[in-house]
């Protein structure tokens, strides 16, 4: 049998979907950027968090699973131009920074699931010039996190995006082992592509490193973690980065490349009325 608890927090309302045991869960928050905070199997916590970036809502969270959208990653100078008008954007967008709305939960014994809804706004608007509504479900079930997104153009005009999640893994070791069927990958640290033979340490990347998905499942080893993700084909790439001095390494699933939203290339486009579903699983032992 699974439930949900909801209960407040230093001024934030937490949702806790877990088993009957507790030895799974997964924890969410609404609030701040829809963000789930914490991931549970095996009685063991997964992800890696930030206290003091959490609480603070000055600050962007690090760590979680922080929800991108529409963009993923970062514009040139902050800037794009779109219908020959320039506009600022936030790296990773505005999903994160935005309070998002409890519209759904549901417990049984096979699983639990919360449903949460950002939408556009007169604030959201001077940045992102489209009406959209963005709902997102994480699942729990057995020990696999399953995260069913849909973004809905609710407006008059085409609506570009290229979202992704951006998970923050627990770890001491920056050496990972990843399996995406890359043969190379992207060196943010001096935009050159590289020989990539499946294993890398990001002690010595300061910034991220970018790999082509030729499959739809993968697999990569932290130090004693295994995590194994299961994608939809539009999560086209994966990010790895990690930061000096903190115990974990980011796992980022990603539609398209940093700055595509300026060059428009590879970047999904709804049109209105129309809604671009997708969704993404994570199991970690």
């Amino acid at each position: 049998m699974y439930k949900i608890e909801s209960f407040e927090k230093q001024m934030f309302q937490l949702y806790q979907l877990k088993n009957e045991e507790g030895t799974s869960w997964i924890t969410v928050c609404p609030e701040r950027g829809g963000i789930i905070i914490g991931y549970g199997t095996n009685g063991e916590e997964k992800l890696y968090l930030n206290d003091e970036s959490f609480y603070d809502r000055k600050q962007d969270v690090r760590g979680g699973i922080p929800i991108l959208f529409p963009i993923s990653g970062k514009l040139p100078d902050d800037q794009y131009k779109w219908n020959n008008q320039e506009y600022q954007m936030p790296e990773h967008g505005l999903a994160r920074i935005h309070p998002w709305e409890v519209i759904e939960t549901y417990a049984d014994e096979d699983k639990a699931f919360i449903s949460i809804l950002f939408e556009s706004s007169i604030g959201t608007k001077e940045v992102y010039p489209f009406d959209f509504e963005v709902i997102f479900t994480y699942t729990l079930k057995d020990d696999q996190l399953m995260i069913y997104q849909t973004y809905r153009n609710t407006g008059r005009h085409p609506m570009p995006i290229y979202p992704g999640l951006h998970p923050y893994f627990k770890t001491n070791s920056k050496f990972v082992s990843i399996d995406t069927g890359a043969q190379v990958y992207y060196d943010g640290k001096d935009g050159e592509t590289k020989a990539f033979t499946g294993k890398i340490d990001l002690e010595k990347l300061s910034e991220i490193v970018v790999l082509e998905n030729k499959r739809t499942d993968i697999d990569a080893q932290l130090e004693d973690v295994d995590v194994h993700i299961d994608l939809a084909k539009d999560f086209r790439y994966t990010v790895l980065w990690s930061e000096e001095g903190r115990d974990f390494v980011c796992i980022e699933p990603w539609t398209a490349k940093d700055g595509d939203l300026s060059s428009e290339e590879g970047i999904i486009v709804v049109e209105p009325g129309e809604a671009f579903e997708t969704w993404i699983s994570f199991q970690v032992v």
